[in-house]
Formats: structure tokens, C-alpha cells, sequence
């Protein structure tokens, strides 16, 4: 698997977890972290065993706190190279936002920034109380391009959106639990159990069922003349001619838990 210095790439069975390793730096992104970011996603999306993406940062104290500012020198001191950057920014959300496997943020303390651009490419954002939240581009006057603006509003809508710009301040667990955008808050001590358990509710269930899920939700996303609801129809049906859905309902009358093989 994949691995630099800063990223940590592992699986536990059907779960893969990708690991912002940059603790000393509330876990800011590098060039080469968004690199590897990008190469892992891809390698776990690839892979057929793993079912569910589980996405942290290293230590207590941060998820992701954004760019790496020490590295600005010699990563962004010239055109080219912000260009450079900004397009492996992009390279490693798309990586994460499009991964057709289903994705779990699991959020410890600050998620700012490129943390929250981060976290908003994944399907689902689990935080602790202490967990907190902001983009602050507007205190350093940072354009923030419409991709990711895009996927922000696409979970806390209009409104929200424009005040977490709009006062670039840090918004709590429970305000962000409020907008949408955490899905669950859970104290501390308790946060890894809880998204294991989550990730392996997930990975147990029908795995045609919840990537054609992840399908559809995607392509409703998108404005409506691009999208292909005809593949939406096509993953919809592939379900009710499957193997898997022959062992759900044998495992339905049986009392039984199913065992899904994603065929």
C-alpha cells in the first residue's frame, strides 16, 4: 500500500484508512501529501476487498488544518508552482470525492480550511464535541474556487455556506451538527469504536446496493442536463438480477446475517 512520511495508508478486513500524518502541523497538507492523498484513493477504490474508506488525522489535536504554510517557499513562491499545487489540491479532493467506495471522515479537533474542503468530499462526517470548524479564507483575502464551494453547499445549502465564508469564523460541533455538516457527534473516547462499528455496518450490508447508492446520489448532484439516469436505472436493476440478492432473501427467511460477495 501506498505510504510517504506524512500519509499512512493500512486496511483493517473490508475497511481501508487513509491517515493524515502531519501532527506537529495540526496535520497541514503538503504538496506531497496531497499527491500520496490522490495514489491511496485510487489504490483503495481499485481494490475490490475493501468496501468502506475511513479518512483521519494523526493525534488528538487536528483532522486536517489545510496548507502546510512552512512549504509555501519552495511549493508555491512562483506561478507555476501555486498552479501546481492548487491542481494536486484538486487531484487529491476529486480523489476522495469520486472514490466509488462509500467515505467516513473521522474528525478530531480542528477540521479548517483544507480540512473542510477535505471532509466535504466525503459521504459522511463523524466529530467529537471538541471537533471544530471553519474556512477562513476571508481573513487572508484566499480566492476558494467553485468546485469546492459547490461541494459544501451541496450538504449545508446556500444560506450556511455563505456565513461559514461570509465570517471565516470557527463554527463548533454542535453549529456544524446543526448546518449538515457533521453527521454525527461523539464524545471522544468513544469516536474510534464508533466509526468502526459504522464502517462495518456499512461494509457488511449489500455492496451493490450502497455503491449504486453512491452512484445515484452523485449523478443527482450534478445539474440536470448532465446527468445519466440511465446508468442510474442500469446499477438500480443489477441489484434485483444478483447472487446478492437471492442470499438477502434466503437470509431474510433463514433468520440469518447475509453473506454479500458483491456479485
Amino acid at each position: 500500500m501506498t505510504q510517504t512520511d506524512k500519509m499512512i495508508a493500512r486496511t483493517e478486513g473490508a475497511v481501508g484508512h487513509m491517515i493524515f500524518n502531519n501532527p506537529e502541523r495540526h496535520n497541514a497538507v503538503s504538496l506531497e501529501m496531497w499527491q500520496a492523498c490522490a495514489r491511496i484513493m485510487k489504490e483503495f477504490g481499485d481494490n475490490p476487498a475493501i468496501r468502506v474508506v475511513v479518512i483521519s488525522g494523526a493525534g488528538e489535536k487536528a483532522f486536517v488544518s489545510g496548507a502546510d504554510i512552512s512549504k509555501f517557499a519552495e511549493e508555491r513562491a512562483s506561478k507555476d508552482g501555486t498552479e501546481r499545487y492548487n491542481a494536486a489540491v484538486e487531484a487529491g479532493y476529486a480523489a476522495v470525492y469520486d472514490c466509488p467506495k462509500p467515505t467516513i471522515a473521522m474528525i478530531r479537533g480542528y477540521c479548517v480550511g483544507g480540512g473542510m474542503g477535505l471532509a466535504s468530499c466525503c459521504d459522511i462526517r463523524i466529530c467529537t464535541p471538541e471537533s471544530r470548524f471553519a474556512v477562513p479564507a476571508a481573513k487572508l483575502s484566499v480566492g476558494y474556487g467553485h468546485p469546492g464551494v459547490k461541494r459544501l453547499m451541496d450538504i449545508v445549502g446556500p444560506s450556511f455556506t455563505k456565513e461559514i465564508f461570509y465570517t471565516a469564523r470557527l463554527f463548533d460541533a454542535e453549529e456544524a451538527r446543526t448546518m449538515g455538516f457533521a453527521n454525527r457527534v461523539v464524545p471522544a473516547d468513544q469516536l474510534e469504536a464508533y466509526v468502526r462499528d459504522y464502517a462495518a455496518t456499512i461494509s457488511g450490508n449489500a455492496p451493490l446496493t450502497v455503491d449504486s447508492i453512491k452512484f445515484i446520489v452523485g449523478e443527482l448532484l450534478k445539474d440536470e442536463s448532465a446527468r445519466d439516469l440511465a446508468a442510474c436505472d442500469e446499477r438500480a436493476a443489477a441489484c434485483f438480477t444478483s447472487k446478492d440478492y437471492e442470499e438477502g432473501r434466503k437470509a431474510f427467511m433463514e433468520k440469518r446475517k447475509p453473506v454479500f460477495t458483491g456479485k
